[in-house]
């Protein structure tokens, strides 16, 4: 039997990137990522409806994304669905479909910096030097085994 894992989104982010490294120094950012679907209902009327998404990135990816995006900006991310589960403090089982970015594109005009359009995928380190992070993403721990999210 076939299977295809492949999502293709474009979006805004509701919040800055959120950084942090796991116990091995690799690094890893959480995007939440608001896509708008606009249609019209059976009366005729415009409805929108909003999906929020997590979106996550690993090593370098992870790093440009945290140094070039903020809150508000669009990208179009290309990636694959990836389930993660994890025992809450209540002791009960909670999982999550998460988006893991294999490309994200920077979409939108140039603001503070930015490259107007740019590319990073998990593959490729970025094609420009980058300059030295201002310390914004603390050294924290991941709260998942990053054994499980190697590709």
């Amino acid at each position: 039997m076939a299977s295809l894992n492949r999502v293709l989104l474009i979006g805004n982010l509701t919040k800055d990137p959120e950084l942090r490294y796991t116990p091995s120094g690799i690094a890893v950012v959480n995007l939440r990522l608001a896509v708008n679907r606009r249609y019209k209902d059976k009366t005729g009327e415009l409805k929108e409806e909003v999906c929020y998404l997590t979106i996550t990135a690993w090593d370098k990816q992870a790093e440009v994304c945290n140094q070039y995006l903020q809150k508000g900006r669009p990208i179009f991310v290309e990636g694959r669905l990836q389930t993660r589960s994890w025992e809450g403090t209540d002791g009960q089982k909670k999982s999550t479909i998460d988006i893991r970015a294999e490309r994200i594109q920077f979409l939108g005009s140039m603001k503070d910096g930015a490259p107007r359009a740019a590319s990073v995928s998990e593959e490729a380190a970025p094609a420009e030097p980058q300059a030295p992070s201002d310390g914004g993403g603390k050294q924290e721990s991941v709260s998942w085994d990053e054994e499980e999210n190697v590709v």
